[in-house]
């Protein structure tokens, strides 16, 4: 019999989206990928000629459990550089991918019953492990016209006994949108530890992100090299947490991963150390897609009530042409060839709501939303 666990934790739906896409471009036909937020560039040069050196050199074996010591290092300048924040190499384990360090993260704060505020609309997988490891979601409906941002009166009404964690994500995966100062500022006053996933810093057009770590030190950062470095297929996070859960974290890394890919460790270092120039030219490209999107949806009848200025995401207001998105998001699938996520996949508050991504080339976009256009006209 298959535990409950195992039944009942939900599908990633951007990702059944994509198996779809990838069925017809099996059977020939050409989807464009709004879909998935991966990068589309190829990782830098420096980065992978640093993972091939490694491999040559014979760097293949099982690291320390929380990672190489210069990669460790290489992090705790990047956070003094980037946000003037003291971070020890000692307070940061290195994970495979943002998911395990979550995973790790949820494991060691929460017994079961315990709870962790979330915004509505959130990224799928947060509940969804801290269901796995018995905890409970509890959500904030934050709304477009705010920005999709906690105003801190809404996290006041949901604290209680149970509360171990308030989530938040800036620059946030479905919006791209960006928390500012002040708000994170009040958000960091409250007890709890604050769990702030990083993982989009670094690509932001306007206006400037924030780490929590500049408002407390009650706090858990999650962050990685995936969309920032094009290194999605590398697999390799990192978590940095207050000193007295380290030791419990790297006790469930030993067990559950051992440690995270050696060769992989020593390529993104590489990437910390010469990969700034990339990074630019990546982010520039990333900020000219967004120009054009951003317009060009609205051209089309789409809601955008605060553009996004981080991340490489827009989350647009569908509900003049269908309030259900999922069944929206794969009939614009099967009948113009453009794959998008379904708002409901990121909460009930998302609802309506289609994710576009622009992780993909200008000629792709431009073809991608001429064909949405086309699909608009003809059914709505």
């Amino acid at each position: 019999m298959v535990s409950k666990k195992a039944q009942e934790i939900p599908p990633f739906i951007v990702m059944d989206v994509l198996e779809r896409a990838q069925e017809f471009e099996r059977a020939g036909e050409r989807v464009i990928h709004l879909e998935v937020g991966e990068p589309d560039f190829t990782t830098p040069e420096c980065i992978s000629e640093a993972g091939y050196r490694a491999i040559c050199e014979g760097k293949t074996h099982y690291t320390h459990s929380m990672g190489i010591i210069e990669l460790r290092e290489a992090i705790s300048e990047d956070y003094w550089k980037n946000y003037r924040v003291k971070v020890s190499p000692e307070q940061i384990i290195i994970t495979s991918g943002t998911s395990p360090a979550m995973f790790l993260l949820f494991s060691a704060l929460l017994d079961p019953g315990d709870e962790v505020i979330l915004p509505n609309p959130y990224y799928p997988c947060y509940p969804n492990i801290i269901r796995f490891v018995d905890g409970v979601p509890v959500f904030v409906e934050v709304f477009e016209e705010e920005g999709f941002q906690y105003l801190p009166e809404m996290i006041r009404e949901k604290m209680g006994p149970r509360v171990k964690g308030i989530m938040i994500n800036s620059p946030s995966n479905p919006t791209g949108n960006i928390m500012s100062e002040e708000r994170m500022r009040e958000i960091s006053e409250f007890s709890p530890y604050i769990i702030s996933d990083e993982i989009y810093h670094g690509l932001v057009y306007e206006g400037e992100a924030h780490s929590i770590l500049e408002f407390t030190d009650r706090a858990f950062v999650i962050n990685g090299f995936s969309k920032l470095y094009a290194m999605t297929g590398w697999r390799l996070g990192y978590l940095i947490a207050p000193r007295e859960f380290i030791r419990p974290m790297q006790k469930i890394q030993q067990n559950l991963f051992i440690s995270a890919s050696s060769f992989s460790q020593w390529a993104a270092l590489a990437g910390l150390k010469e990969g700034e120039e990339e990074v630019r030219r990546m982010r520039e490209t990333y900020d000219q897609r967004r120009r054009y999107l951003i317009p060009k949806l609205k051209e089309l009848g789409f809601g955008i009530r605060v553009e996004p200025t981080g991340a490489f995401y827009v989350l647009a207001n569908a509900k003049r042409f269908s309030s259900n998105s999922y069944r929206l998001a794969f009939d614009i699938l099967e009948k113009a060839k453009v794959g998008v996520a379904p708002g409901i996949d990121f909460g009930s508050n998302a609802e309506g709501y289609l994710r576009f991504c622009y992780a993909n080339s200008m000629e792709n976009l431009i073809e991608g939303m001429n064909r949405l256009e086309a699909y608009l006209k003809q059914y709505y």
